[in-house]
């Protein structure tokens, strides 16, 4: 009986230090606005592109659903600024190859591509995810497949009956009332981290700097109005649990 109030106590106190380590670690690698804009290497401390905190929940949500026979996978977490631009003007240079000029070609990318800076997938809190036991024909991240008959939609079920347990929150609900980035049934969101990195990214005004950036094409369209708009529509205008 002593021996196992011992052994029960070691490891309660080898688990409390190990968390106590992660937490600072994450909380040093949080620090300031190159963080929130996407601009510091975590390479040292992501875990499937989840910061420490969010990468236990996500196991633990992640071996429940399993349990169930659903086999949760991240296809995308984290993304730094530089990747984000890649995505950005990529598309840009797509659309503008197909005679997508301008505003018009920023409003298209927008429906589902942040501009790079902005994106929710820089602070380690955000996951795009899939159901590793299926392989579509194209796309892996487009609607159809997490619809009723779609091959995640087992996925899609269990996750809008059990995400919240875990702290895990859709970001880009199918709600009629939401404007901004349409409808992502596989994009979800540690929301113990992600509410406070964005509000000190709105708080730090840091959404009007992001057109500094000479190599980021199309930035001569984003004016302050535009931006105004985006902040409205695109980065608040989320799911309302998120708020």
């Amino acid at each position: 009986m002593v021996q196992s109030n011992l052994k029960n106590y070691i490891i309660n106190l080898i688990l409390f230090f190990f968390i106590t380590s992660i937490i600072f670690s994450q909380n040093e690698v949080t620090k300031g606005d190159f963080f929130l804009l996407g601009k510091n290497d975590l390479k040292e401390i992501l875990r499937l592109g989840l910061l420490p905190e969010a990468y236990l929940k996500f196991k633990e949500m992640q071996n429940d659903a399993k349990k169930e026979g659903v086999e949760i996978e991240i296809v995308s977490g984290y993304r730094s600024y530089q990747k984000q631009k890649y995505i950005w003007n990529n598309k840009y240079n797509k659309n503008f190859k197909k005679g997508i000029f301008g505003i018009k070609n920023i409003n298209r990318i927008i429906q589902y591509s942040t501009l790079p800076g902005t994106s929710r997938h820089h602070w380690g809190t955000d996951i795009d995810i899939i159901d590793k036991r299926f392989t579509p024909e194209g796309d892996l991240l487009i609607e159809k497949n997490y619809s009723e008959n779609g091959i995640y939609s087992q996925l899609y079920r269990w996750m809008k009956k059990n995400s919240k347990k875990y702290r895990f929150y859709l970001v880009y609900d199918d709600s009629p009332k939401r404007k901004g980035f349409k409808f992502e049934p596989w994009h979800y969101s540690y929301k113990p981290l992600s509410m406070v990195f964005l509000k000190r990214f709105i708080e730090g005004n840091l959404l009007f700097e992001i057109t500094q950036d000479s190599s980021l094409l199309g930035r001569q369209f984003i004016d302050n109005s535009f931006l105004e708009s985006y902040l409205k529509e695109n980065l608040l205008d989320i799911n309302i649990d998120l708020k």
